[in-house]
């Protein structure tokens, strides 16, 4: 006679979810990483911004992923490239958790489009304003209506502290990312009258708390994927 028991399994690259859960947090520690002063001055602007760009590109494939997986074309407990299924039918467009990845990899792609721009050299205060700061609101924008969304799926989400519930304690994070990435993308804003940003401090503490509050968000899902006997 066998008992069911949950087995944590940290190390499981061939379900779809695992990459998931392994490509936001390498794209968060990017982000964590290239808004570190110290970082930032050790490698120089140009390597700084390429971290930031590789680091929205992996965002940008977990969510595409993501979107795949909340679709039914692509099962989560198997290999994307295996369980692929292009004919079936997309049936989840009325469930929060698809809005919310949906809205969400819009959001990478304007972090793409923002993070690129900025590796560029000699824009002026306009052109950065137009090409790296418009983008990067919206995708800031972008990913507090996912997490809003992800969110409010939560059973009573707003009624109690339940930092137990798998769930619940993903989808604070991740609320509490979107906030820091919102903080950071208001602070990032260019004055006119100095054609500087309105603060590089929170801009870098936005951004690095926003990163770190998605990193362990991504952790939480990864011992949760398989149960034994």
């Amino acid at each position: 006679m066998t008992e069911s028991s949950s087995v944590v399994r940290w190390w499981s690259p061939g379900r779809a979810d695992w990459q998931v859960a392994a490509l936001f947090m390498i794209g968060s520690a990017c982000f964590a990483l290239g808004s570190l002063p110290p970082y930032a001055s050790r490698v120089g602007p140009a390597a700084d911004g390429v971290t930031y760009f590789v680091g929205s590109l992996f965002f940008t494939l977990a969510a595409l992923l993501q979107v795949l997986i909340s679709a039914g074309v692509i099962r989560s407990d198997v290999r994307p490239r295996a369980g692929v299924q292009w004919r079936a039918r997309v049936r989840t467009p009325d469930r929060a958790d698809w809005w919310a990845g949906v809205v969400q990899f819009a959001g990478t792609l304007m972090f793409n489009i923002s993070t690129f721009e900025a590796m560029q050299q000699g824009l002026s205060s306009a052109e950065e304003a137009r090409r790296v700061w418009t983008p990067d609101a919206r995708g800031s924008i972008a990913f507090l209506i996912a997490s809003s969304l992800a969110f409010a799926d939560v059973r009573h989400p707003w009624l109690r502290w339940r930092p137990r519930d798998l769930g619940w304690s993903v989808a604070m994070l991740n609320m509490a990312g979107s906030i820091a990435f919102g903080v950071s993308a208001i602070a990032a804003s260019v004055v006119p009258s100095t054609g500087d940003a309105l603060s590089m401090e929170w801009d870098n503490i936005g951004t690095f708390v926003g990163a770190v509050c998605f990193f362990f968000g991504a952790l939480l899902l990864i011992p949760d994927q398989a149960t034994g006997t």
